[in-house]
């Protein structure tokens, strides 16, 4: 693709392994304001080199706890801006089973709600079973948990293609 940014899947994983047990401490903490999983999934993002669109409200950017948008931290927010086809900067992603995802890529799920509500990074493939990837997280503190080990009764995959620049 022509102007893409490359998302750099090695360095995301390695940060998801690194902060999946502590907070970085540039950035907010939600996990006592509905969970930090997806404010954790976009750090890993960020750290795959994938570029912040500053156009509030539909962006997707970080700069402190009151200068963000929806979508950094906000699981239905951070899919609508991902899976967006009519943006000119930023990360993007398209939808794909889940046995079609590679490392850094996005699950999301929900339980019994309506919407989705969580998003975890894989951070390790599954050669035996590719429709189980391991995946980290830092809600609940959570590295290369299979995603079987999880109960949900949807789940959709995110394949990060790369970032406009």
């Amino acid at each position: 693709m022509k102007n893409i940014i490359e998302y750099n899947r090695h360095r995301a994983t390695e940060y998801a392994l690194a902060y999946a047990h502590k907070r970085n401490k540039a950035f907010y903490d939600f996990s006592e304001l509905g969970g930090n999983c997806t404010n954790f999934v976009s750090q890993c993002l960020l750290a795959g080199g994938m570029i912040q669109n500053y156009d509030y409200p539909f962006g997707w950017f970080y700069k402190n706890i009151n200068n963000r948008s929806p979508s950094f931290s906000g699981v239905e927010y951070l899919y609508n801006f991902l899976t967006r086809i009519d943006f000119t900067r930023g990360p993007f992603a398209k939808v794909v089973n889940i046995q079609d995802t590679q490392l850094g890529d996005i699950i999301q799920f929900k339980q019994t709600e309506p919407k989705f509500t969580h998003s975890l990074i894989i951070t390790k493939l599954n050669a035996n079973d590719p429709t189980n990837p391991y995946v980290t997280t830092n809600s609940y503190d959570v590295e290369n948990k299979p995603l079987n080990a999880y109960w949900f009764t949807q789940a959709r995959a995110l394949n990060i293609v790369g970032s406009r620049p």
